[in-house]
């Protein structure tokens, strides 16, 4: 059979592409733990890269399964997380531990609500501003590893790199706040006693 053909084997290229995803994250957090930037840069970067193509992959060749739906999202976490918690020990990175330890509690958060809602057979797929969370919040990663390797030298980055990262935290809570909505709307659609 073609790795093209329309399949719902959990063994297929996205589910895959996700294992590799979740080995280079963790190589990701190796590499910052040993002070390995210029690994971890581009180890992270190809992670986030393959996200986009293993979500085109399942789409376009229809090999969306149960397992990939659960993969895909818990290795985004993964190396979200594990990458911001890497930074967070390094204070010229620019990302605060408190930053790091929102993150997970807003994925942490937003894993539970998937799990309650999608449980009781409602759909909490991916909205816009989520995904536009994860744009943000890779940005504010490739920044601060930019600032630990010392690539970018003039006196107004410490300030643009604060910025992308207050983005991140920005839509980090907004996405947290819609999803929460969504949740609460789902569980009072099917308890009429709810209200």
């Amino acid at each position: 059979m073609s790795i093209f053909s329309p399949s719902t084997s959990n063994w297929n290229v996205p589910n895959a592409l996700s294992i590799v995803r979740l080995l280079l994250a963790i190589c990701v957090c190796y590499w910052l733990e040993k002070s390995q930037f210029l690994m971890a840069l581009v180890g992270f970067i190809v992670a986030v890269s393959t996200d986009w193509i293993d979500g085109y992959w399942a789409r376009r060749f229809q090999q969306v399964t149960k397992l990939g739906r659960i993969l895909d999202p818990f290795v985004d976490k993964v190396i979200i997380a594990g990458a911001m918690i890497g930074l967070a020990r390094f204070p010229e990175s620019g990302l605060a531990p408190w930053m790091a330890t929102l993150v997970v509690a807003r994925e942490l958060l937003v894993t539970s609500l998937r799990g309650m809602v999608e449980g009781k057979g409602g759909d909490f797929s991916a909205k816009t501003l989520g995904k536009w969370k994860m744009v943000a919040q890779c940005a504010a990663v490739i920044a601060c590893l930019a600032s630990l390797l010392k690539w970018i030298d003039f006196s107004g980055w410490p300030v643009v790199r604060t910025g992308i990262i207050g983005l991140a935290i920005l839509l980090t809570v907004v996405s947290a706040v819609q999803y929460v909505q969504i949740a609460l709307k789902g569980n009072n659609a099917a308890d009429p006693k709810a209200g």
